[in-house]
C-alpha cells in the first residue's frame, strides 16, 4: 500500500508540473521551436494569419461578398466554379493549424483549471473591434502577422521577416504609449466585467473530451477515403496534432511574442525577450537543414521548399504592416498566436477581435491579389537570404541579430535605461 501511495504522490506531481504549472519561458521557446521545425519538416511551416484568413474568407462567401471571379480569386471555386476542398475550414492547412492550435489551448486551460469565460470592461470590446482590424491590415502588408510574417520568416531565412520586426517594435512601443494615456485620460467603459468560472471537475472533462476529440480528427484524416486530395487530407493529421501541441504549450508557458516587445519597456522584463529570440535561433537552424539538406547537397530537392515563408514585403510592406500589427496586437492583448491560444482559454475580448482580424485581413488580401501587389513589388522585395548571403552568411547574421537583442534587454533589465515612461 506504502508504494502505491508513493507512486499516486508521483503521478499528482506529473500532472501538476505538466497540467496546471506555468511552464519556464525559455523551456517554452525551445518547445515552440522544436514543435516549429516538426511540423516543417512534416509538410508546412505554422502560422496564426493563414487560418485566420481562411476563416474570414468563408465568411464573406457564405455572406455571398466574395462570388462570381471573386471567388474564384480567393480560391473558394475553380473557373468552372465548383467548389474547391481545400478551401474549407475543414480541410484548409491554414484554418486545421488554426483550429487545432485553439484546441490545445483549450486542453491546456481546461486541464490546469484556467478555462473561464472571462467578459472584459465594456471599454474593452470597442478596443477588440479596432485592433482586430489593424491586426488584419498589418498582417496583410508585411505578408503575415507576429508568426508568419516575422517568427517564421527569420526562421526561414527571409528577409521580410527583418523588415516586419523593424516596424513591430515601435508599433508596440506607440501602443504601450496609448494603453498609459488611456489609464491617465480616459475613465468611459471602465465597468462591466464579469468572469463566468467552471467547476473544475467539468473542465477536467473537458480537456479529457478534447483529447479525445483532437485524437479523433487525426484518425479521420488519417484513414480518409476518396477519390480526390487523399494524399493532402491524410497529411493533416500530423498538422493537427503538432498544431495542438503548439497551443498547449503555449498556454501552458503563456508565450506571447508581443509580451517580449513590451515588457522590456514595460517593466524591465526580458525573459520572454530572451525567449523568442531563442526560439528564432532553434528554428532557423532547422530550416536551414530542411531547405539545405543532404539532398541539395547531392542535386536533388531539399526537404522544404525554400521559398516557404519568403514574401515580396522586405521593403516598406514588412516596415509599415510591423508597426500598424504591433499598435493592433496592443490593443488587442495579444498577438496572431497570442490572441488564438486566448480564445482557447476563454478570453472573451479575443473571441471579439479575432472576425475582425479575420475579415479585415481576408478583404485586403484579396484586394492585393487582384491587383498583384505583391508580385508586382509594390509592398517590397522577395530576398531569400541564402541566395544573396550563402548560407553560412545567412547563419551568421541571425545568430547576430538575435545575440544583440538578447544582450540589449538583458542590459535594459539591469540598467532600465529603455522603459518608456508614463
Amino acid at each position: 500500500m506504502e508504494d502505491l501511495k508513493v507512486l499516486w504522490q508521483k503521478i499528482k506531481h506529473l500532472y501538476k508540473v505538466l497540467c496546471q504549472e506555468e511552464w519556464n519561458p525559455t523551456m517554452t521557446g525551445i518547445l515552440v521551436a522544436l514543435l516549429s521545425i516538426l511540423i516543417m519538416a512534416w509538410w508546412r511551416p505554422w502560422g496564426a494569419v493563414g487560418a485566420i484568413r481562411n476563416w474570414g474568407d468563408w465568411m464573406l462567401w457564405h455572406a455571398g461578398i466574395f462570388n462570381g471571379d471573386l471567388a474564384e480569386l480567393v480560391g473558394f471555386v475553380n473557373e468552372d466554379g465548383d467548389k474547391i476542398l481545400t478551401k474549407s475550414i475543414l480541410f484548409n492547412t491554414g484554418s486545421v493549424i488554426g483550429l487545432g492550435f485553439i484546441a490545445g489551448a483549450f486542453i491546456s486551460a481546461c486541464l490546469g483549471g484556467q478555462f473561464a469565460f472571462r467578459f472584459p470592461p465594456i471599454r474593452e470590446y470597442v478596443k477588440a473591434i479596432i485592433a482586430g482590424i489593424l491586426m488584419g491590415i498589418g498582417a496583410a502588408l508585411a505578408g503575415g502577422c507576429n508568426v508568419g510574417g516575422m517568427y517564421n520568416a527569420i526562421g526561414n531565412l527571409a528577409a521580410n521577416g527583418f523588415a516586419m520586426w523593424v516596424g513591430l517594435l515601435p508599433g508596440v512601443l506607440f501602443g504601450l504609449w496609448l494603453l498609459y494615456k488611456e489609464m491617465e485620460h480616459i475613465s468611459w467603459g471602465s465597468g462591466g466585467s464579469w468572469t463566468l468560472e467552471i467547476p473544475f471537475f467539468i473542465q477536467l472533462i473537458f480537456g479529457i473530451a478534447g483529447v479525445v476529440g483532437i485524437v479523433w480528427c487525426a484518425h479521420y484524416y488519417a484513414t480518409f477515403k476518396g477519390e480526390e486530395f487523399v494524399g493532402y487530407i491524410t497529411s493533416l493529421s500530423g498538422i493537427l496534432l503538432i498544431a495542438a501541441a503548439l497551443g498547449y504549450t503555449m498556454q501552458r508557458g503563456r508565450w506571447c511574442m508581443i509580451q517580449g516587445f513590451r515588457e522590456p519597456h514595460m517593466t524591465g522584463d526580458c525573459k520572454m525577450a530572451k525567449s523568442v529570440a531563442l526560439s528564432i535561433l532553434i528554428v532557423a537552424v532547422g530550416a536551414a537543414v530542411l531547405k539545405y539538406g543532404v539532398a541539395n547537397r547531392l542535386g536533388g530537392d531539399p526537404v522544404l521548399d525554400p521559398m516557404n515563408y519568403v514574401r515580396g514585403t522586405f521593403g516598406w510592406g514588412g516596415v509599415v504592416g510591423g508597426f500598424i500589427f504591433g499598435l493592433g496586437a496592443m490593443l488587442a492583448g495579444g498577438c496572431g498566436s497570442g490572441a488564438l491560444w486566448r480564445v482557447g482559454e476563454g478570453q472573451i475580448k479575443l473571441w471579439v477581435a479575432v472576425p475582425f482580424f479575420s475579415i479585415s485581413n481576408s478583404l485586403m488580401v484579396a484586394w492585393f491579389s487582384a491587383y498583384n501587389f505583391e508580385e508586382k513589388g509594390y509592398l517590397g522585395k522577395y530576398l531569400y537570404l541564402p541566395d544573396a548571403l550563402g548560407y553560412g552568411y545567412t547563419m551568421a547574421l541571425i545568430l547576430a541579430f538575435c545575440t544583440i537583442w538578447y544582450l540589449v534587454v538583458t542590459w535594459n533589465e539591469d540598467t532600465n535605461k529603455l522603459l518608456l515612461p508614463m
